[in-house]
C-alpha cells in the first residue's frame, strides 16, 4: 500500500526548452541556470516564490544567450520572447497548482483506491496487471480506476475553486 504519489520527474516541459530552438542550447542554458542558482541561493528571500525566482533567472539566461547568437538570424524578437516567457509561466503555474491539488486529493483517497491509482499510474501497470496484483477482475479495475479519476477530478476542480476563493 503507497501512500503518496512519488515526485514527478524531470521532462524537458522546462520553460528554458520553449524559448530556445537547439535543445543542446538549452541544457546548456539550464545548466548554466542551475549553477547561478547554487551559486546566488543566499540571495534568494524566504518566503517568496522559488520557481518563478528561478524561472526569472533561467529567462534572464535565454536572453543573454540570444545576446552572443546575435549575429545569427533570431526567428523572434525579445519583446516576443518575453510575452512568451511570461505565458509559459503562467502555464507552469496553473500545472503546479492542479499538481499540487491532484496530490492532496490522492493522499485523501481510501487506502486501497491510492494502491489502484500508484499502481496503474505511478507503476505504470496495464490493468490486467493491476488487477493480477490485487487478485480481482480486470473489468472490475477498470470500472473502479473510472470511478476513482471520477472522483479526483471533481476534488481537483474543487481544490482549485477553494484556492481561487481565498486568493
Amino acid at each position: 500500500m503507497i501512500s503518496s504519489p512519488p515526485p514527478p520527474t524531470k521532462t524537458r516541459e522546462e520553460p528554458v526548452y520553449s524559448l530556445v530552438q537547439d535543445p543542446h542550447d538549452a541544457d546548456d542554458i539550464l545548466q548554466q541556470t542551475k549553477m547561478i542558482l547554487w551559486r546566488c541561493f543566499d540571495q534568494f528571500e524566504t518566503g517568496t516564490h522559488f520557481l518563478a525566482w528561478a524561472r526569472k533567472t533561467a529567462f534572464h539566461q535565454v536572453l543573454t544567450y540570444r545576446r552572443q547568437k546575435k549575429r545569427e538570424a533570431m526567428p523572434l524578437s525579445d519583446d516576443i520572447l518575453e510575452l512568451l516567457h511570461d505565458e509559459v509561466a503562467k502555464l507552469n503555474d496553473t500545472s503546479d497548482r492542479r499538481r499540487y491539488a491532484l496530490r492532496s486529493c490522492v493522499a485523501k483517497l481510501p487506502v486501497a483506491h491510492r494502491q489502484l491509482v500508484a499502481l496503474r499510474y505511478y507503476e505504470d501497470m496495464e490493468i490486467e496487471g493491476v488487477a493480477e496484483r490485487i487478485r480481482s477482475t480486470a473489468g472490475a479495475v477498470y470500472r473502479a480506476l473510472s470511478r476513482v479519476r471520477m472522483n479526483l477530478l471533481t476534488c481537483v476542480e474543487k481544490e482549485l475553486k477553494l484556492e481561487g476563493a481565498g486568493a
